[in-house]
């Protein structure tokens, strides 16, 4: 599963890196880090956080193209 985080709409509120720490990484107060293949065994962790996340910025799955970066 490949996900995408929408940078530009990300707040830094970090409901992404309490939810799911392996994948995502606050860096400093606001920049956010993550890796966009998530493993099989984070993918409810990150599901969780994208839900979670209060200005829905990421995108998993088939809402992520390949054009998106």
């Amino acid at each position: 599963m490949r996900i995408v985080a929408d940078l530009t709409r990300c707040q830094g509120y970090a409901q992404c890196v309490f939810l799911a720490p392996e994948v995502f990484e606050l860096h400093g107060e606001e920049a956010l880090l993550y890796d966009p293949a998530v493993p099989d065994d984070q993918l409810e962790r990150v599901r969780q956080a994208a839900a979670a996340c209060p200005v829905q910025a990421i995108l998993m799955g088939e809402e992520v193209s390949a054009d998106v970066r």
